[in-house]
């Protein structure tokens, strides 16, 4: 009874676990996780890549990139699924109550920024086709897209159950006339490309796609009724399920030298069909972005996610084409500013472990400064580190956090092991 109250009073369960009763089949939340990483950006991503790599170091990259966001992700689906704890509820244990909100921040804003480069990824190509106004188109697409995500994780689940696999159909179909209009995969392969891209650069930006919301997957596997499936989930969605969508895109590029997943389709004559069904691909990953970044500014107000995530949706929505002009700088800022955080939680929860049996708890900090410290040793090591951005962020904030919060909190922690 007490349960059912609660559910009736806050379906997102943004400030307590998801009871078991509330938990969701493998099968819902697979179709969740792959309509939050069958994403047009990643996409205009792998176009990027198509047209700065060679045939052999694309692949590579891309493996090499969702590889690291699959195991990445996996360990935080793990703990969302283990603990039925969001994102911003975890991160309480490792930055204290208050010290949670700049995740939160951090996370929710670069939500609302997602679904921003969304709405304007679905109004250029309409735009194009039809020569209705981008403007105009933005701030319809914008509005029904906010009004959806009112229905929370059931609606996510029924979006993406049509949305996986008509992306699937149009993608597929893209990759085979582009392969067909070059020559074949052998031509294919010979493409030389005109602005060689790093290598390292590449995987940063494999990562840097999603990185953001791969960070979440605790918010919506946190719904899942075990924590092993929520690893096969995770990993499935990070690496499989976003290495086909750069593969989409970057087929496309490669034929037509074109980066943007919407120039390619008009190029290919697909732009009447790519409205509708990247229209459904995009409405899922911006609905999953606004559920996230809802649960994120509760966590620092205490209001109702719920409400929270309609008004981010009026904020990106009106911020839509800024977001777009700059996309590839907003995910070299994203590369290196959030895995430090999402490498704290894990490392946290894997060596407090015991500590997360109960929420709340009454020794939780105000602000954990270990936790604080190790962002900003991340971020350095993301910036000043030869290699590759996030893993250097991630290695680099997990090392010092594994060092300092000993320091910082051995009183605690020593009364934590006598109780």
């Amino acid at each position: 009874m007490n349960n059912q109250k609660q559910q009736a009073v806050d379906a997102n369960f943004s400030q307590q676990r998801v009871p078991m009763s509330a938990r969701k089949s493998a099968v819902a939340l697979s179709f969740v996780m792959l309509g939050l990483t069958f994403f047009s950006a990643s996409m205009w991503t792998g176009g990027t890549l198509g047209t700065g790599l060679s045939y052999n170091d694309f692949f590579l990259a891309v493996l090499i990139g969702n590889l690291m966001l699959g195991i990445y992700t996996s360990a935080l689906g793990y703990i969302g699924a283990e603990t039925g704890l969001s994102t911003h509820l975890l991160a309480r244990y490792s930055f204290g109550v208050k010290g949670s909100w700049l995740p939160s921040l951090l996370f929710g804003g670069t939500q609302v920024g997602w679904f921003g480069v969304g709405v304007a990824m679905f109004a250029i190509p309409v735009n194009k086709a039809t020569g209705l106004d981008t403007n105009m188109l933005i701030l319809v697409s914008g509005a029904l897209m906010t009004i959806t995500v009112y229905f929370g994780i059931a609606g996510l689940t029924a979006l993406s159950a049509v949305a996986v696999p008509a992306i699937l159909s149009l993608g597929s179909y893209s990759v085979w006339l582009a392969v067909s209009d070059s020559g074949g995969l052998e031509a294919m392969k010979s493409i030389v490309p005109e602005t060689p891209l790093g290598f390292s650069t590449a995987i940063a930006l494999v990562v840097g796609s999603f990185i953001s919301a791969g960070s979440l997957t605790a918010d919506f596997v946190r719904f899942g009724r075990s924590a092993k499936t929520a690893v096969v989930i995770a990993m499935t969605a990070f690496f499989i399920g976003n290495s086909l969508m750069f593969i989409f895109g970057a087929a496309g590029a490669a034929a037509v030298g074109e980066a943007d997943i919407s120039d390619v389709m008009v190029a290919q004559g697909l732009i009447i069909p790519a409205v509708i069904v990247l229209g459904l691909n995009i409405w899922t990953t911006n609905d999953n972005a606004l559920y996230a970044s809802g649960l994120g500014f509760s966590n620092i107000t205490g209001w109702s996610s719920r409400a929270l995530s309609m008004v981010n949706g009026a904020i990106g929505t009106l911020t839509a084409l800024w977001l777009y002009n700059n996309f590839v700088g907003w995910l070299t800022f994203l590369s290196a500013a959030i895995p430090p955080v999402g490498a704290i939680i894990i490392v946290d929860y894997f060596t407090r472990k015991h500590r997360y049996a109960s929420f709340p708890r009454d020794d939780f900090k105000t602000i954990n400064w270990a936790a604080m410290i190790s962002v900003v040793a991340g971020l350095i090591c993301g910036h000043m580190l030869p290699g590759i951005v996030p893993l250097n962020a991630v290695m680099g904030a997990g090392v010092c956090y594994l060092i300092v919060n000993p320091i910082f909190n051995s009183t605690s922690n020593k009364a934590s092991s006598v109780t």
